[in-house]
């Protein structure tokens, strides 16, 4: 950036010694004329005053380097305050699932308006006639709260797709594009005994199809068959680490892709694993170690699943994706090197939207606020910058002409010292 005083002083220091040196070979000669006596003096008013002009050189040239940083201190400084503001803006908006802006594309599918219920996600779900998911559904809707108190479904908490909402549709349909059917079809038990409830076997290792799932599905009239996935909550290797602060939806306060000046990378929205909305009964004391949805199932099926704005930045954001991406037109990424591309599936079934003053945050107002407050704070830390940048600027470019300044002069000095010592010489071998 600029060169140490060290590296100034090593000039100075060869510059005191070549001076003096000419100085004594000057004055080697005892029976000198006066005029040579007045010629020493001459040189050594000369040697003060190169030594004195470079100190001054020096400490200058110190003044601007300590000066310069300061500048580069305080724009350090403002930018950390300035990327805390704007991981601060990004949960909150998440909070509010304001994830996209009126300049981001997005996917305009005839069906993209529509926002689907809980009870369209239950009836999509019914129609896998033959599924697990599709069996518990209809129970539910036969038999409402009482089947839950059933021995068999007790500790089934439900099925992923009904486990969240989403405030968004055209997100909503890409998050449960990348989860695949299978997986939002998937059951959901609290404990292992949930599970070995759902299925049981003949000494053989067949299934028993007149217990479990399957003979409950005979009873009302549905085969299950093929292969069904089951998630036990207590068995999740659940996320460790700290939730976003005083947020009620217990979003996970994850590490943000950072680029090197410290910011996120363009068009970051956040972590899919955030964005679903999950009802206040499952937040948590789910598992015995007190833990919610977010933490265990959530996690574990998106992990840190990031969500962009469009499709050019998330492939902008490729060196730090670590377990995939989304974007809101249609990108996907699914792990690292991992590209899905083509045209989007049509899955049926997916997360419910998030609708009505019910499911917004109880200060809602005050959040909007408080994203107000702290874009204007934001503001205002970037005119802070420019005008510390330009000062940075100003100093760096007086610092530059003054080392070059500096350097003149040494040559210079370097220069008449070497006179000095040549004349000397010749003096020494002129006869008297």
């Amino acid at each position: 950036m600029f060169p140490s005083n060290n590296q100034l002083s090593v000039h100075t220091k060869a510059l005191t010694i070549q001076d003096p040196s000419a100085l004594k070979h000057v004055g080697q000669n005892d029976s000198g004329l006066t005029a040579r006596d007045e010629g020493q003096n001459g040189q050594s008013s000369q040697g003060e005053t190169v030594i004195y002009t470079t100190k001054k050189h020096l400490d200058y040239i110190d003044l601007l380097g300590q000066k310069i940083k300061e500048h580069e201190d305080n724009i350090k400084i403002m930018k950390s305050q300035k990327n805390s503001l704007d991981d601060s803006i990004l949960d909150m908006q998440v909070s509010l699932g304001k994830y996209h802006s009126s300049s981001a594309p997005m996917i305009n599918d005839e069906d993209n308006s529509h926002v689907e219920s809980e009870e369209e996600t239950a009836e999509h779900i019914i129609r896998h006639e033959k599924s697990a998911a599709g069996i518990l559904c209809q129970l539910k809707t036969c038999h409402g709260s009482g089947s839950s108190q059933l021995l068999l479904t007790k500790d089934v908490l439900g099925v992923v797709a009904t486990l969240g909402k989403v405030d968004d549709d055209n997100l909503s349909r890409l998050l449960s594009e990348y989860l695949g059917i299978q997986t939002m079809l998937a059951v959901v038990c609290k404990t292992y005994d949930g599970v070995k409830a759902l299925e049981t076997y003949e000494k053989d290792g067949s299934i028993n199809r007149s217990t479990g799932l399957h003979g409950l599905g005979t009873s009302i009239g549905r085969h299950l068959d093929g292969r069904f996935l089951v998630i036990c909550l207590e068995e999740l290797r659940p996320y460790v680490g700290e939730f976003v602060t005083n947020d009620p939806q217990r979003r996970l306060d994850l590490l943000k892709p950072r680029l090197l000046g410290g910011e996120s990378p363009p068009g970051f929205l956040g972590f899919a694993v955030n964005m679903i909305n999950i009802d206040s009964a499952n937040l948590h004391r789910l598992t015995a170690n007190g833990l919610g949805l977010r933490e265990t199932l959530f996690y574990n099926l998106f992990s840190r699943l990031q969500v962009y704005r469009t499709r050019e930045d998330m492939l902008q954001a490729l060196p730090y994706i670590r377990d995939g991406a989304l974007s809101l037109d249609g990108g996907m990424v699914k792990t690292t090197g991992v590209f899905s591309l083509g045209n989007r599936e049509d899955i049926d079934v997916k997360f419910p939207k998030s609708c009505g003053t019910s499911n917004l945050p109880l200060n809602y107002s005050e959040t909007e606020k408080r994203i107000k407050e702290m874009k204007w704070k934001k503001e205002r830390i970037l005119e802070d910058m420019q005008r510390e940048q330009s000062l940075l600027d100003h100093e760096k470019l007086i610092f530059d002409l003054k080392k070059q300044e500096y350097v003149k002069f040494l040559a210079e000095s370097s220069s008449y010292a070497t006179q000095r010592q040549t004349q000397a010489g010749q003096d020494r071998l002129t006869p008297r």
